[in-house]
């Protein structure tokens, strides 16, 4: 595995992260990624599998932010309505957003197949960010046989950076990618997970901050500046009872660990939430009509939204940080900060 922030001895706020301060901190979370590194396609995708058992028979409580609607995602408008997920959760390039959905519908009917339930209709979630700056990305690299290989590795542990659908990506001028962190909350004597993933692909170089300090100030003479401009993908798991309106509330913090890496949400970035919770299952079926679930106190949640910020300026910058320097098919280079800033003055 590459370096993190932490290897440098960068501690990012007050939480306690979880045992691998990843988004797989939450029981039963997985991610798999399939890279696609070529001389022109420097892409891939990035699956997160929310559950280990079929989540179209057992959804998962689920929410959507759009902070900044700059994107091309499918899936979130069902997941707005209804409040549930039923599908793994799919990462890419903006080009392959259709190939990838149509891989999932795939995947998810050979699901239903296994455990001989009819799938008609099913809401496949799949979010982008361009990588045109390095990934020729007319060539939409990303198939069937590539999606079915990242949901093949999904794992616990994984690797972060210039991998999966963070190959291509740029994040702050630099090389970004994807990249996790988590962090744990007390409530009532029990231990809750909260965990993010993000796909960086936004971001001006000189507004750069890391745990407070403007280090993109000093970098301008390395990577020019660019415009807040791009996207990003954000992922919120966990294992917290919570309705899909106290999960929206949630996401709504998500920029906040954005804000403090220095973005401000540019007009070309965009800047998407997906959130679920491993809690308050949903089972299909007309049996029982009603159902009971456990709700965590609307006033606790000013425990866990400090937590969500947390994590997401810190997975912001692991993927920084864990990122190597790529050179695009068209000769364009993106420095990785470990090379540019972390091994300089952190070791």
């Amino acid at each position: 595995m590459k370096k993190r922030l932490r290897d440098y001895g960068i501690i990012i706020g007050k939480g306690t992260p979880g045992p691998r301060n990843k988004i797989t901190d939450v029981d039963g979370v997985t991610v798999g990624h399939c890279t696609v590194d070529t001389e022109r396609s420097k892409t891939g995708v990035t699956v997160v599998m929310p559950c280990q058992d079929n989540p179209f028979t057992r959804k998962l409580t689920a929410a959507v932010c759009v902070q900044n609607g700059y994107g091309k995602s499918q899936g979130l408008v069902q997941i707005e309505e209804l409040g549930t997920l039923e599908t793994p959760i799919a990462l890419t390039n903006t080009l392959n957003v259709g190939i990838v959905h149509d891989s999932l519908v795939e995947y998810m009917l050979k699901v239903g197949e296994k455990d001989h339930i009819s799938i008609t209709s099913v809401n496949p979630v799949v979010g982008e960010c361009n990588d045109s700056v390095l990934n020729d990305i007319t060539l939409r690299a990303v198939g069937r046989a590539e999606v079915t290989a990242a949901v093949d590795s999904a794992a616990e542990d994984f690797e972060e950076g210039d991998v999966g659908a963070g190959k291509g990506t740029v994040c702050f001028g630099l090389k970004g990618g994807i990249g996790s962190a988590s962090r744990v909350v007390s409530l009532g004597g029990r231990n809750y997970t909260v965990g993010a993933l993000v796909q960086s692909n936004f971001g001006s170089t000189e507004n750069l901050v890391i745990d407070h300090i403007p280090v993109g100030r000093q970098l301008t003479g390395i990577e020019p500046a660019v415009t807040d401009r791009g996207s990003i993908m954000m992922i919120l798991a966990t294992d917290l009872p919570v309705t899909d309106r106290q999960l929206k509330r949630m996401c709504r913090r998500a920029p906040v660990g954005l804000a403090r890496c220095g973005s401000f949400l540019g007009h070309g970035s965009g800047d998407i939430v997906i959130g679920f919770t491993t809690a308050n299952r949903v089972e299909t079926g007309k049996e029982p009509p009603v159902y009971s679930v456990e709700v965590l106190k609307e006033e606790l949640l000013d425990l866990v939204f400090p937590m969500v910020a947390e994590s997401v300026e810190e997975a912001v910058l692991n993927s920084l940080a864990a990122a190597s320097t790529v050179t695009g098919y068209d000769g364009t280079r993106k420095y990785s900060l470990t090379d540019v800033y972390l091994s300089k003055h952190w070791g």
